[in-house]
């Protein structure tokens, strides 16, 4: 595959429902190609928790989530729930007729799982991915992603390091990902619906022995920027991908503010289900 030019954007902490539409108005120009392909890295302001495209909001701890003062946003991406903290998120926007995301959802999540692996390498961890377990399907029903067994999730030690997302539509894909930096990975819990405390705690303990953070893997803190060098880096290692740095354009600007004030800031999206 020859050697491909991509957008890298790097951007400020924001708002999970800014973050949110400002990725839906990268694709959209991504599609229209008016922009090329493009990997965007960012972070949230304040702590924010994802649920899936078809996730139901009865599985969300809206009380505490304002007790804690996080906020709530829904992905135009699948999977389940997901509490952003102490993390790098990711990403990638790209046609539908870009040679790295050809075939199905899973060999193009593959395909880019060779740069995933290789970002983890490169800060001194020798990660996995593999096929889903036939007997850990039972953990679909979970509400919380890290729990959730995707096939060729990213893996250290058994512990799923990488919780990945794809959406294909407008003739384009998006797939987000996040990635924990330190924290306390199971604070997620106490931000989701459980039929009782013995299940709540059942939860908990079953997400501590299937997730990680980069620090419990690795024995350090792991910066962000260190992190986000390593992974625009891996990326152009492994799948040919020349980077070019850049900023929004006025057009995904103005876009972004729109989508978040009519769909991602508005209950009528968050709270559809």
């Amino acid at each position: 595959m020859q050697n491909m030019i991509w957008r890298l954007l790097i951007s400020s902490p924001s708002s999970g429902s800014w973050n949110m539409a400002l990725d839906e108005a990268i694709l959209e120009e991504v599609v229209s190609k008016n922009a090329p392909p493009t990997l965007r890295l960012y972070s949230w302001d304040p702590y924010c928790l994802s649920i899936g495209h078809a996730q139901s909001i009865s599985e969300v701890n809206t009380d505490f989530l304002t007790e804690k003062g996080w906020e709530v946003v829904r992905r135009p991406t699948g999977g389940r729930a997901i509490l952003h903290a102490d993390e790098l998120t990711y990403s990638i926007s790209a046609p539908i007729d870009d040679p790295h995301i050809q075939g199905g959802v899973i060999e193009s999540y593959r395909h880019l799982s060779r740069g995933l692996l290789r970002t983890l390498d490169l800060i001194g961890i020798s990660s996995d991915s593999k096929p889903k377990l036939e007997e850990e399907k039972y953990l679909s029903k979970n509400p919380a992603c890290f729990q959730y067994p995707s096939d060729y999730e990213i893996t250290f030690k058994g512990k799923k390091l990488i919780g990945s997302a794809q959406a294909r539509k407008i003739n384009g894909l998006l797939q987000h990902g996040a990635i924990p930096l330190f924290g306390d990975i199971s604070r997620i819990i106490s931000a989701l619906n459980f039929k009782n405390n013995k299940d709540k705690q059942k939860a908990k303990n079953s997400l501590l022995s299937r997730a990680t953070t980069l620090q419990a893997a690795i024995g350090y803190k792991v910066s962000w920027n260190e992190l986000s060098d390593a992974f625009y880096h891996a990326f152009e290692e492994t799948l040919n991908i020349h980077f070019k740095k850049s900023s929004l354009s006025l057009n995904e600007l103005k876009r972004a503010k729109t989508l978040q004030k009519e769909k991602y800031s508005n209950k009528d999206w968050t709270y559809r289900i």
